[in-house]
């Protein structure tokens, strides 16, 4: 080691300079060459020089890259010490860039978390002189090709004061915004303006077609074909006529969630801004969430005490479809609805029919879920009347995608976060049409015997008619709580019962819940981002688990839930129980699409 004792009369640009000139000299070592600065007697500093080193072992192999055959996950054990004579601080991160497909994390008590792709990542980092730590690394390579995945360290000195290079790497800063809305071929973005839906510009997302910092979310619609041509080449700022959309949607971006605790016992999300009570059961709080991009999945336990730190996170199972990781999804605006609704249950027991989804119509009711699930299938088949691409896949909601929209509409994405309600009134409000009337809204949260049914306020009447919108304006998603029960493709332990099917569809198409315990429904586990337990009985909502016997989830209660005899348990967003999967008795139970792009 090396010391230069310097006057303070010195030149400054004297000083300067060698300072510069050590650094460069220095850092252009792999192995960093660190210095420090230090007071002295006399006004005197010193500068001293050294190298610090790490040494990085992986098991079962030499060097730091590894190669991962195409559609294979691996787990290692990496183990970085400290070889140096004086107490260091490492940082760990991988090198290259690789693709989407590709997940790279470590592994620690509550599952497997993302590693950094740049630099990153403080694994409880190695101090000590000679001390040392070790990491399990995860990399799925969902792709088809081999893939390199170079590991590497940087190295600083333990001391607050420093800040030094780390091999052209930077800390990457978390901008939280949700990823873009994945338009298919013919899908119009749309934005509401002067009581119309008007062709939005994409151009300038966050500012006219979405903003989900002002919960407005993005939405979009499909139009007949005969007016399709028009519409895609009018210009921005064109109304679309109601009567030639056929379908409307609203994108939920992917994203992570969290849920707090006052008391670290009772998991009913935070006050933050929008409650001016603790958070309870009757009135719980804000979920917390954070937009991801397609290649982040987080898988902890998604709990975290209020007033500390949220290290825990969860990305909802809505988001991955078969082995695809997606950036979000489309779902259907409002209850669906038939190309006749002036049928019977507004269409009834067929798959001759095509869904609409619309507000101000019918529902479509009276079909057994297989029938739903085929209907919905069929909306991108070759030469659709909608204009659909075999680039998605449009399918009947599953229970998991339901419980990805009412953990945003809980964050302050959705309607929690709308400063135009307070209290109780941050609940969804209920459709009490007993037309089936898809849009309408009570003008109140569901709860008590609540007999005055009907359609008292449609989607377009500010407050009154769009509290009942997942954002509490008119970008959200309505009927989600009243008027059908709605069925979801999620099914207990693939009983197919009286529903249509004779054997169960693709698992990408459906939840399968293995046990009639919420606690171990889900492959033995907890159904995280499913609603099924984590906020179970939030707003006293009611639910009951599937079994053998009626082994359907429906979602969202109906137009005249409750009946009083059930009390205090109300309808409401997180509101669910089972089915047979037929609706050959009530004729309430209607259905929802999801497009996944």
């Amino acid at each position: 080691m090396k010391r230069l004792l310097l006057n303070t009369k010195v030149s400054k640009i004297y000083i300067i300079s060698v300072i510069i000139i050590t650094l460069l000299l220095l850092t252009s070592y792999f192995s960093y060459a660190m210095f420090t600065v230090t007071n002295e007697k006399n006004n005197a500093i010193s500068i001293v020089t050294g190298t610090l080193d790490y040494k990085l072992e992986i098991d079962r192999k030499e060097g730091n890259t590894l190669t991962i055959p195409g559609e294979t996950s691996i787990e290692f054990i990496v183990t970085l010490s400290n070889p140096n004579n004086r107490i260091a601080r490492f940082n760990f991160y991988y090198l290259n860039e690789i693709p989407d497909n590709v997940t790279v994390g470590y592994i620690t008590d509550c599952e497997t978390n993302p590693l950094p792709e740049e630099i990153g990542v403080n694994l409880e980092t190695s101090k000590s002189i000679g001390s040392s730590n070790k990491y399990k690394i995860m990399v799925e390579n969902n792709s088809h090709n081999e893939v390199v995945i170079e590991l590497g360290v940087s190295v600083g000195l333990d001391y607050n004061d420093l800040s030094l290079p780390s091999n052209g790497h930077l800390f990457k800063e978390y901008i939280n915004e949700p990823n873009a809305p994945e338009l298919d071929t013919n899908m119009i973005a749309v934005k509401y303006e002067n009581n119309n839906w008007v062709k939005a510009d994409i151009s300038n997302a966050n500012n006219d077609w979405y903003n989900y910092n002002e919960q407005k979310w993005a939405n979009a619609v499909t139009v007949s074909s005969s007016t399709r041509e028009s519409y895609k080449n009018a210009s921005v700022g064109t109304i679309i006529n109601m009567n030639d959309i056929e379908t409307m949607w609203v994108w939920i971006p992917r994203y992570s969630y969290t849920i707090g605790s006052k008391d670290g016992t009772n998991y009913y999300g935070k006050q933050g801004n929008f409650l001016t009570t603790t958070p309870t059961q009757e009135l719980p709080g804000e979920i917390d969430v954070k937009f991801v991009a397609s290649g982040e999945k987080d898988r902890c336990s998604a709990k975290y005490k209020v007033g500390e730190e949220i290290t825990s996170w969860y990305t909802p199972d809505a988001f991955t479809f078969g082995d695809e990781e997606l950036s979000g999804i489309w779902v259907g605006k409002f209850e669906t609805s038939s190309s006749d609704p002036s049928l019977e249950h507004g269409g009834g027991n067929t798959t001759e029919l095509d869904p609409m989804i619309k507000p101000n119509v019918v529902s479509w009711r009276g079909n057994s879920i297989a029938n739903i699930f085929n209907i919905s299938l069929k909306m991108n088949d070759e030469g659709n009347r909608y204009g659909f691409s075999s680039n998605v896949d449009t399918h009947a909601m599953k229970s998991s995608e339901w419980g990805a929209v009412t953990y945003l509409t809980q964050s302050k994405y959705g309607k929690i976060g709308n400063t135009n309600y307070s209290g109780a009134n941050k609940e969804v409000y209920q459709n009490k049409s007993d037309q089936y009337i898809t849009g309408c809204s009570w003008g109140a949260p569901g709860g008590g015997t609540g007999y005055d049914f009907g359609c008292q306020y449609t989607y377009d009447i500010n407050i009154n008619g769009t509290g009942a919108s997942t954002t509490g304006n008119i970008y959200g998603i309505y009927d989600m709580v009243g008027c059908s029960h709605e069925f979801m493709m999620g099914n207990y332990n693939d009983i197919t019962i009286n529903s249509g099917f004779s054997s169960m569809p693709d698992a990408k198409y459906y939840d399968k819940y293995t046990s009639d315990d919420t606690v171990t429904a889900c492959n033995g586990g907890l159904c995280k981002s499913y609603y099924l337990s984590e906020i179970a009985h939030w707003y006293n909502d009611f639910y009951a688990t599937v079994n053998s016997d009626i082994p359907w989830i429906i979602c969202g209660s109906n137009y005249y839930y409750p009946d009083g005899s059930i009390e205090p348990l109300t309808p409401g967003i997180f509101w669910y129980s089972t089915d047979k999967g037929t609706d050959d008795t009530h004729h309430d139970r209607a259905s929802r699409i999801v497009i996944a792009p």
